[in-house]
């Protein structure tokens, strides 16, 4: 029998391989090499971080309001105060959280708080991407890849004053992070119903009160913790001739008050949570302002990294006045810590 010979046909064979290679796209989908990465509006991120913020500010004055706190105690913080958790912070967190994850799915968001039980998105409303005061004041934008992105959120700042009605110094706070650096920070205030934000590089909001240092002749204002303000007034006493210690509550407070220029600096020489600080970094970076860790380093807010800042806080609105509060109080914070430590 003679031999039988096969030839293939090379465009038979290309449109085999285009044809298979088209199926297996239809069933599996695209490789992704060839997906295009989803990219966010940064104007448009803020203008959803304002409303949510401002809709969780709301819920947490109707819980006060209502008297239904609910408050119980969650842990004690560094200095041993109580940590406590109301139902403002519960439900204040599921409008933001949740809110971002219904508007962009797959964005990073990190929270003080947890919710593990499961939610109907159908129940989560929207909010508007577009705001008149934005555009009022932003003309431009900005288009980030979303894995780049990463948002912090405070849904209640100062539960524990919230708890004793001490409410001017209460918050609700979103940061938005390209890379580890804050960029967008919302801060709103329930019970009197302002919310201020800023985004680096493209404005901030008309009602965000800038003030100037109020040093000049009047000696050091500080503003610190309630709840330690001993160790810190120690410290400064020692640093500075003439000071003032101001004791207040909420990280988000006393940053809008070295903004407003009421205090030339806010010091925190013990542990602190980046949900409670990055709101207010992002809208010192947006005014010229600074805030680092007594060691004089920026603070990276990668979502990869620990959500604790452990070297102390130094915020201030003016370069001058931050390099000199750093060479006086640097030295101090560490010597205090180190001698809490030894005991």
């Amino acid at each position: 029998m003679a031999p039988i010979n096969f030839r293939l046909n090379p465009w038979g064979v290309l449109v085999f391989l285009i044809g298979f290679f088209l199926a297996l796209g239809y069933v599996f989908g695209p490789p992704d090499i060839f997906k295009r990465e989803q990219r966010v509006s940064m104007k448009e991120l803020l203008a959803v971080s304002v409303g949510l913020a401002s809709k969780g500010g709301i819920r947490v004055k109707e819980i006060h309001e209502q008297h239904k706190l609910k408050e119980k105690v969650k842990g004690k913080t560094e200095e041993g105060a109580n940590e406590m958790l109301t139902d403002g912070d519960l439900e204040s967190h599921k409008i933001i959280f949740y809110g971002f994850s219904k508007m962009y799915p797959g964005i990073k968001v990190v929270s003080e708080e947890h919710d593990n039980k499961p939610v109907d998105f159908n129940q989560i409303s929207a909010v508007s991407t577009t705001l008149p005061e934005v555009d009022q004041v932003i003309d431009s934008d900005q288009s980030i890849p979303i894995s780049d992105i990463a948002i912090w959120i405070d849904p209640l700042d100062a539960t524990q004053e919230y708890t004793m009605s001490l409410t001017q110094y209460v918050t609700t706070m979103v940061c938005v992070v390209v890379k580890g650096e804050p960029k967008i920070g919302v801060i709103n205030r329930p019970f009197t119903g302002e919310t201020v934000w800023a985004w680096s590089g493209y404005g901030h909001s008309k009602n965000l009160e800038v003030g100037t240092s109020s040093s000049a002749g009047k000696g050091h204002n500080i503003i610190v913790s309630l709840s330690h303000k001993g160790d810190v007034e120690t410290m400064a006493k020692s640093a500075f001739n003439n000071v003032n210690i101001v004791a207040a509550g909420g990280a988000g407070y006393k940053t809008l008050e070295v903004v407003k220029g009421t205090v030339d600096a806010y010091t925190h020489i013990t542990r602190i949570k980046k949900w409670d600080i990055c709101a207010g970094n992002a809208i010192l970076n947006a005014l010229g302002g600074k805030m680092t860790t007594l060691d004089g380093d920026f603070i990276n807010y990668s979502p990869k990294l620990d959500a604790k800042n452990e070297r102390g806080l130094l915020a201030t609105m003016s370069s001058p006045v931050h390099y000199e509060y750093l060479e006086k109080l640097g030295a101090k914070a560490k010597d205090i810590l180190e001698k809490k430590s030894s005991h």
